[in-house]
């Protein structure tokens, strides 16, 4: 008995060592050769979302919109070390947990220690860099984690953040609607009617505490037309006792575009709500400090702002500079929209 065991356990080891045999040389010139694709945009990778999207049953405007986020998010030693476009496995989930090797590109390998990399195109090497291996790797993965139907449950897995699946899953919505490259913008008042522009960001404010004026104030007549400056979603809505009827809408690219002092909302719109260039949402008023209803303690003006967001925190920057280029630009307003949550 203890004979055979002996002979398992060395015929096990034999193939072991001519598994490791067969990756070095592979390794060694896949090291050698390291070279990050960068494609032109992620619109070129469409095909490669959309191929392992079919061979594994996921969406893939989700593969993109885990991508997007991704790269949006990357912090600097992120960005060192995976200096390639989209999400970046952890190097011990890419090769095995287990795997001596870590810096392993044999698929044989990799599968032995159930590792997720993946040889997307036959070269015998499934690399974390390679456009396609990762993103055949990252369908595989979804579809493993997702089971029925369980999209959430994968992206929470992917980022154990719920803001992180918020803006995942609100990216698809965009993608679907308007494709990856919607990047379009628009001046946020009409300007068939007449507006003054003070760039006052970073001017103090006293109102509610010493606090320094996060965006622009354009000042209008009451009721002059708010749209949306932007391709995004509503992402909040309602009353704030700084900015009194507000809305906010982020973009695909991670930007919040924020809008106060309204007088109202135009009717239909919704949290949740995909909006375009030049749509109406909300109509210039002087709402605003104080409990809800409270106007008329200022001027009527949109308060326009923009955040950056970088996953590890948000911040306002002047968006006077954005605003001058919009300011320029044709401009074409679109009515009020019926949405998915009106009544048909």
């Amino acid at each position: 008995m203890h004979r055979h065991r002996h002979t398992r356990v060395t015929t096990a080891a034999i193939v072991m060592v001519a598994l490791l045999l067969i990756a070095t040389p592979a390794k060694a010139n896949a090291a050698e050769n390291k070279t990050y694709a960068k494609a032109t945009s992620q619109a070129a990778l469409i095909p490669l979302y959309k191929e392992f999207a079919d061979e594994y049953d996921v969406d893939w405007t989700l593969l993109a919109a885990i991508d997007r986020y991704a790269q949006l998010t990357k912090n600097k030693a992120e960005r060192s070390s995976a200096p390639y476009y989209g999400f970046a496995f952890e190097n011990s989930a890419w090769v095995g947990i287990g795997n001596p090797c870590e810096d392993d590109y044999s698929p044989a390998m990799i599968s032995l220690f159930s590792g997720l990399g993946q040889d997307a195109d036959g070269d015998r090497l499934a690399l974390p860099w390679d456009e396609a291996d990762r993103i055949k790797a990252l369908a595989y993965w979804l579809d493993s984690e997702s089971g029925e139907e369980e999209d959430e449950l994968a992206v929470w897995n992917l980022f154990q953040d719920p803001v992180a699946m918020d803006r995942v899953f609100a990216f698809c919505k965009i993608f679907e609607e308007f494709g990856l490259e919607a990047n379009a913008h628009c001046f946020p008042v009409s300007k068939k009617c007449n507006y003054t522009v003070k760039h006052s960001f970073g001017a103090g404010r006293s109102w509610g505490g010493r606090r320094v004026h996060e965006g622009v104030d354009i000042f209008a007549s009451y009721g002059t037309p708010v749209l949306a400056c932007s391709y995004g979603y509503v992402e909040l809505m309602g009353w704030n006792r700084y900015g009194g009827w507000r809305i906010g809408i982020r973009d695909a690219n991670n930007m919040y575009y924020y809008y106060a002092h309204l007088s109202s909302f135009v009717k239909g719109i919704h949290q949740g709500d995909l909006v375009r260039p030049g749509q109406l949402i909300g109509y210039v008023g002087s709402t605003g400090y104080g409990p809800p209803g409270t106007s008329g303690k200022f001027p009527p003006h949109l308060h326009f702002g923009i955040y950056k967001d970088t996953g590890d925190h948000e911040w306002a920057f002047s968006p006077s500079g954005y605003l001058g280029q919009w300011q320029r630009q044709k401009q074409h307003i679109i009515p009020q929209q019926k949405t998915s949550t009106d009544d048909d």
